[in-house]
């Protein structure tokens, strides 16, 4: 299929047919990138994507812990217990 660039503005479009879209699974939002003389253009990928199972993996190892987890708990947060007194935020 050829397509006709047309000027918008500064810049320049190309109006891609519904069809195409829909097959593409195209929506609002897209990636372009360049590889060789092409241009590729794919859905955006949302910032998150993927983190559930990156979240479930770490639990299955147990990575997912709280690291000042005792702190917490003791009731010692924001105290240095080797000096005695709290700490201040400078």
């Amino acid at each position: 299929m050829r397509a006709r660039i047309v000027r918008i503005g500064n810049s320049r479009g190309l109006r891609i047919p519904k069809a195409l879209l829909e097959e593409a699974g195209l929506q609002d939002e897209v990636e372009i990138t360049i590889r060789g003389d092409a241009l590729v253009v794919r859905s955006a990928r949302s910032a998150r994507l993927g983190w559930d199972d990156a979240f479930r993996e770490m639990a299955s190892h147990g990575d997912d812990r709280l690291l000042d987890a005792d702190l917490i708990a003791g009731g010692t947060a924001g105290v240095d217990e080797s000096a005695g007194e709290e700490w201040e935020w400078k």
